[in-house]
């Protein structure tokens, strides 16, 4: 299960439609209690992809190390990921999978309806390495 607050959902919900019509992305950080992750703040992330960002997204390995290393300062740990679909089911992708590699992490994908948020889902990545791994419906705790 993921758990996270209504300002920090809020927050990545809005990221997307900022973005639109291109994918956002972005870090969640906080803690995992006895197999729940919980959220206790997010990070915006530039989306470094330049040839398809309707539809693709990356976040610089230098970016990402930076937000972890600001989380790490806080007592925070990166519990997750999110990502926008613009015009496209809050659903998954192969890519999305293929791309997937932090074990144990929260995937949240927003669709994003002509310029408006719509349906957020997350998916936990479970599995030992990559030919095992598996992105799995998680349920998200608004509170």
């Amino acid at each position: 299960m993921l758990k996270i607050n209504h300002t920090d959902y809020d927050s990545l919900r809005h990221h997307g439609e900022q973005t639109y019509p291109h994918e956002c992305c972005g870090i969640l950080l906080g803690h995992v209690d006895d197999g729940t992750r919980i959220v206790t703040s997010t990070a915006r992330a530039g989306n470094t992809r330049t040839d398809s960002a309707h539809n693709r997204y990356n976040i610089d390995p230098k970016e990402l190390v930076q937000i972890q290393r600001e989380g790490r300062n806080r007592g925070e740990d990166i519990i997750g990921f999110y990502h926008s679909h613009p015009d496209h089911p809050a659903r998954w992708s192969s890519t999305d999978l293929a791309e997937a590699h932090w074990f144990g992490c929260s995937y949240v994908i927003t669709s994003v309806e002509k310029g408006k948020a719509a349906i957020t889902n997350s998916f936990e990545l479970t599995g030992s390495d990559e030919d095992n791994k598996r992105l799995v419906d998680e349920p998200i705790e608004i509170s």
